[in-house]
This record gives structure tokens, sequence and C-alpha cells, in this order.
């Protein structure tokens, strides 16, 4: 086994890489080593600014020893593809959500990875971040009682209007569901355990979206996915369920709402696309709410990374596993298919509940390595 800091190599310099490189290159047990991009100037430039050493071509990446985890930022489309190059080449593979774009794909790279001996995770890592693991604590320590149901809501008008490159959001593969699914999907099977059936209804607002920021501003195109998904989920144990609305599609943002209803109260989660917010409380026969205040990492996204990397140095497992982002994803297939079927949709893929990080998780700390 391999002792020290992991090396991180980092394939796409898009507009993500900031986020992870921002993290990633402050964390004790992880040394970022590389950046990659088909742009070869974007990946030195990002590799300039954060302080990496290399930078170059995908190939160039791959090629370097000092590499043992590569963080996937391409498109969804492109994530498979990707990984098994990755995988090939003897690396673990942090892929940015969703793992891929299909069930047999996200088969075929988790039994990839298993039969190299090596490990995949994958986004979202917010769910690590102390808002949501405050509230996944208080579950497990039945703060609520037993959970019953939950509901998610996501509603926003669309990113065309932030984003510089979208169109990507709106092809197969994106859309609210697979783009914000992730984050509150990840969060409901982390409380409750995989989900086993699914049924939905979906619409598409505009059959063309424009990008209103960035070079390509005033650029019209395609929507190829709803724009709007309402889904209601049945959990594979205790006869739980919850509803879940994911839209781009309206005026109204509603983003980070996510309860869940106990036999003892209500928890009042935070946004599960942010790494703080404290948890609220409504005890049953109580007029007054409770503040749980949030406990753990606010770093932001690289959560995972490190995550994994102490995974693999210890021999522990990690909590954004591929299989739970394969359990996610189906879930989402799921829901794809439920909403054109006017039917319950059956899961087939279970995945382990992962524990919640401890209180006192630190990625600042250098832990013992070796």
């Amino acid at each position: 086994m391999s002792r020290g800091p992991v090396g991180i190599g980092v394939i796409g310099a898009g507009v993500i890489s900031d986020q992870y490189l921002t993290n990633l290159t402050t964390f004790p047990d992880v040394q970022v080593r590389f950046v990659a991009d088909i742009d070869l100037d974007r990946a030195r430039a990002q590799a300039e600014k954060y302080g990496v050493a290399g930078s170059g071509s995908v190939d160039e990446l791959l090629a370097d020893d000092s590499v043992e985890i590569v963080v996937n930022l391409t498109i969804p489309a492109a994530h498979a593809e990707v990984a098994h190059k990755a995988l090939d080449a003897g690396k673990h593979v942090w892929n940015e959500k969703p793992l891929t774009t299909d069930r047999e794909s996200a088969t075929e790279l988790l039994a990839h990875a298993d039969r190299a001996g090596l490990r995949v995770a994958c986004a979202p890592d917010t769910v690590l971040g102390a808002g949501i693991q405050t509230a996944l604590r208080a579950v497990r320590e039945g703060v609520i009682g037993t959970p019953l149901s939950a509901t998610t809501m996501m509603l926003s008008p669309g990113p065309e209007s932030w984003h510089p490159n979208p169109a990507f959001l709106f092809a197969r593969g994106g859309g609210p569901l697979l783009d914000m699914g992730p984050y509150y999907l990840t969060t409901l099977v982390s409380a409750f355990g995989s989900i086993a059936s699914v049924a939905a209804t979906g619409s598409t607002a505009f059959p063309t979206r424009t990008i209103g920021s960035g070079p390509l501003a005033g650029t019209e195109f395609p929507v190829e996915v709803p724009t709007h998904v309402g889904a209601l989920l049945r959990f594979a144990e205790g006869g739980a369920s919850a509803q879940s609305t994911f839209s781009f599609q309206s005026a109204l943002a509603r983003q980070g709402f996510v309860e869940i209803t106990g036999t003892d109260g209500v928890l009042v989660l935070p946004d599960p696309n942010r790494f703080e917010g404290d948890t609220v409380v409504w005890r049953r026969g109580s007029d007054e709410p409770e503040t749980l205040p949030a406990v753990g990492a606010t770093a932001g996204r690289g959560l995972g990374v490190l995550d994994l990397a102490r995974a693999i140095r210890t021999g522990g497992t990690e909590r954004a596993s591929g299989a739970l982002a394969a359990h996610v994803l189906d879930v989402m297939l799921s829901i794809a298919e439920a909403a054109g079927s006017d039917r319950f949709v059956d899961v087939g893929s279970r995945a382990p509940q992962p524990d919640p990080l401890p209180a006192d998780w630190d990625p600042a700390a250098s832990t013992d390595l070796g």
C-alpha cells in the first residue's frame, strides 16, 4: 500500500474545476499534481492559478505515475469513457455527477473497477458537508423518531441565464432531474436507504433556450429533456416514501427544500447543494422549533475526493461510493421512465447506506497516512 498524501489529477479545467482546485490544493492528505483538458491553454492556466506542477493532455495525465486518483470533471456524456481510461491506467476515479448517463455503462464501470482492484466514487459530496451530515446524524440518533416520509423541492427558471455554456444541461444526461436530482436523492438515500420504486410526471415548457451571459450570450440551443419532473418515491425498507420536484421552468425559485417527517417530529434540512446550513427540528407537541447548528466540514467540493483518498490509504470505505451513485442514477432513470409510462417503475439496484461522518472529521487535518 502506498503511503503519504494521495496524488490527484484533474481532468476538465472548466467552471467547476475552480471549486475543486481551491479546496484540494489546501487539504494536507492530498496533493494535486496535474491538470488536463482538451484545451491545453486552459489546463495550463488553471495549473498556474493553483500552483499545480503539471498540466497538459489527458494522456499525459494518465501516464503520470504520481497521480493516484483522477478527478473527472468532464461533461456527463464523457464521464464513462474518461473513467474507463483512468481505470485502464491504474488510477482510482472520482466522477462528477451523474456517474454515467445510463445503467449499463454504470454497471460496466463499477465492474471494471472491481476487476482492477480500484475504486470509483462520485459526486455530489455536498452531502458530506456539515449541513446535511448534522441532519443525518440527527436522523440516526432518533431525534424525530422513526423516519416516515420526506418532501424535496428544487424549482428555478433554469441555469441558462447565468451559465456561459449551458446547452449540455438541457441535453440527454442533463435536465433538472439528472443535474440537480443527485443532491436531493443522495440525501434521501443516505437518510432512508435504497429506493425500491418510483412514479412520476414530466413536462417541457420551451423547445429551445437562449444563453443569457458570457461570450455565447444570445445563442439559442435545443431542449432535449423534460424541464419539470414530479416524482413519488417508495423506499425499500420500513414503508417510507417521499415526494420530489425538480424544475427548470419556474419563475419562482425554491431551492434547497428538504423536509423529513418522523413519528416524533419533522427535520427541515439545509440546501443539499450546499455544504453548510443549520437543521431545524419541529418536535411533535411543541409550538416552537429547535435549531441544530451545523457541525462538521464546510470546505466545499473536494470533500468526497478527500474521503476517498483517506479510505484508499486506510482500507476503509468511501461514503460517496460508486455503488451509491449508480443507485441514484438508476432511480433517476426510473423516474424518467415512469414519467413517460403512467405507472410505477421498480428500481432494480440497491446501495449501501453510508454512515454519517464523525462530527470532528476535519479536512484540514494531516492524518496518519504513512
